[in-house]
């Protein structure tokens, strides 16, 4: 009973933290989210007799905890993205997501062979999980709140890339499946791969998202007023959102990721100046914090428990690469 009262208090503590810090940190160049790491670590460091940490000890929850977090905040920043989609305007983030992500795995791919001496299966897994951008702890470089007007294009570009990117990275996963050694021959692998896992699953993940947009923004502006949707109410429509969509797509197999962005960004298109599209980004900005904040505490004391402990000094020169020079020498 008194290691679960000490940790509703520093959950308290760190949700608490999360309504102030944004606007504390504003004019400095810190992320709050390295601040809840340091809570972790500094809770886990006190012999408070606090549960393990080690994410492999709980993969499941770990994996949905994270799955989670990640399709409550792609839902948010497909709502928080004014303007309109079509191939023109969204050429920059689409350039960013097809040219500068491939060229970057393509980057790591190598680094992780010449670096770490790792097999080319093994090298573009971690290429394909490194290279795409966060879309939970990017939010203080991205566009404003929905109608907020903050949308230069250095903003929306990173916004829209950091939306595409976790549901497209997903090919390069299973490439490097692909590239295991196996019954089948290479070749048929490249080809099941080519169109399985590059053409059905993205094709699946963009087709689901848009019709379950559309289905939702008509039940939403279309319906008798005696059957709408109380304002209320408008929060459990975003969670609504996020949920069908992803799990319909991942029910037969498609990108569940892509899918809820661009069921968001559908749902945005619709009744765009409605203040229907504020509650529900507020809702799902709140949700992505709370989720947040129990992640980066749990990683903080997953780091104290030893889950760095195996990292070697080529390992951390493969991360300043990538953060340092193949990133910055894509975009350039």
């Amino acid at each position: 009973m008194l290691v679960y009262n000490i940790a509703l208090v520093m959950m308290g503590v760190a949700i608490l933290g999360v309504a102030w810090l944004p606007s504390l940190l504003e004019k400095y160049p810190l992320s709050y989210p390295i601040l809840f790491i340091g809570l972790g670590m500094a809770a886990y460091s006190l012999p408070l007799g606090l549960p393990p940490a080690d994410p492999f000890a709980h993969p499941k929850l770990v994996t949905h905890l994270s799955e989670l977090c990640v399709i409550v905040a792609l839902t948010g920043t497909g709502l928080k993205i004014d303007r309109p989609f079509s191939f023109g305007t969204w050429r920059t983030p689409i350039r960013l997501v097809l040219v500068l992500m491939v060229l970057t795995i393509a980057g790591i791919t190598v680094a992780g062979i010449t670096l770490v001496g790792l097999a080319l299966p093994s090298a573009v897994l971690l290429a394909a999980c490194l290279a795409p951008t966060d879309p939970v702890l990017a939010g203080d470089v991205q566009v404003g709140d929905p109608g907020e007007g903050r949308e230069d294009n250095v903003r929306f570009a990173l916004t829209g890339e950091a939306g595409l990117n976790d549901g497209l990275a997903f090919p390069f996963v299973y490439l490097a499946l692909a590239l295991l050694p196996a019954a089948e021959s290479l070749s048929a692998r490249l080809i099941e791969w080519a169109w399985m896992d590059l053409i059905y699953r993205i094709g699946a993940g963009v087709l689901l998202g848009w019709l379950s947009g559309l289905l939702l923004s008509y039940l939403i502006f279309n319906l008798p007023k005696t059957l709408s949707i109380k304002p209320s109410a408008y929060g459990f429509v975003a969670l609504a959102v996020t949920l069908t969509s992803y799990g319909i797509t991942e029910l037969v197999h498609g990108y569940g990721f892509l899918a809820v962005f661009v069921a968001a960004v559908t749902l945005r298109g619709r009744e765009r100046k409605h203040e229907y599209h504020k509650q529900m980004h507020a809702f799902t900005d709140q949700m992505e914090r709370l989720l947040i904040v129990v992640i980066l505490i749990l990683f903080g004391g997953a780091i104290i428990d030893g889950l760095l402990a195996p990292l070697t000094w080529s390992g951390m020169l493969i991360g300043l690469l990538l953060v340092l020079v193949l990133r910055p020498l894509g975009a350039y």
